[in-house]
């Protein structure tokens, strides 16, 4: 019984430290303001712009991180853990870090722009590169995962049975993963809509929210700032509450 109480106390405290400020930045916001907010032009395009951006580089993630993940699930090979920690870096790195070195590679002092003579710097490609490097590793940790959870055996039963390793990869093995898959990319997703410092460094303008968020507590003080806040944390919220329906069926 003491342990139980203990544990849930604990916990409670735990979610009271989370909440509390939470709640407090969503109480202290009045709902006709909150309105007001949204129907500006610059903060409805600036959280299109953040959703947008989180979206593609997502979607690019799905196309390179899941063969990643599965290579990682089912292969052992030396010098497999220093790509697991290469992929595992962004999370630990200051993003305003990680931003600095995306600038070495795409700015236009680099390579890429000598090379191409295209500048990615303040587009929405920028936004999207910062975002991909910086919530990458949530997709490909989650998914990875669910494909070590998977027999190996299905995927050889099929090719045994006339399937190409293609096929058997698309209709055995990515079929069930498809909750750490789907899982994986709202994390993904969620968390590119969050980022703040390697975005801010790629491209100030187009202002993505959490940008936005930034610059009016700058230059205009909490007053101002407080709805675009209340609405990027409404938004978040949402978006965790489907991640939780969804792991719950």
């Amino acid at each position: 019984m003491k342990f139980r109480l203990i544990f849930s106390v604990l916990g409670f405290l735990l979610v009271l430290f989370i909440a509390i400020p939470i709640l407090k930045l969503l109480i202290s916001t009045n709902p006709d303001v909150l309105m007001e907010t949204a129907k500006e032009t610059e903060v409805y395009s600036s959280i299109f712009l953040t959703l947008r951006a989180s979206l593609w580089a997502t979607l690019a993630a799905l196309f390179t991180g899941v063969p990643l993940a599965h290579f990682l699930a089912r292969k052992r090979f030396r010098g497999k853990k220093i790509i697991e920690g290469i992929i595992d870096l962004p999370v630990i790195i200051p993003h305003t870090a990680a931003g600095i070195a995306l600038l070495t590679v795409w700015g236009r002092n680099s390579l890429f722009f000598r090379v191409s003579g295209f500048n990615v710097m303040g587009t929405e490609v920028a936004v999207s590169l910062g975002m991909f490097f910086v919530s990458v590793p949530f997709l490909v940790n989650s998914v990875k995962e669910g494909f070590k959870l998977i027999d190996e055996r299905f995927e050889k039963t099929a090719v045994t049975l006339g399937a190409s390793r293609w096929k058997a990869f698309l209709t055995v093995s990515l079929p069930m993963v498809k909750k750490p898959l789907i899982s994986g990319a709202i994390m993904m997703w969620g968390r590119g809509i969050s980022e703040f410092g390697a975005v801010v460094i790629l491209a100030y303008h187009p202002m993505t929210a959490p940008v936005l968020i930034f610059e009016r507590f700058q230059n205009f003080g909490l007053k101002y700032a407080l709805p675009v806040t209340a609405l990027l944390v409404l938004i978040s919220l949402a978006v965790f509450i489907i991640v939780r329906v969804f792991e719950d069926k």
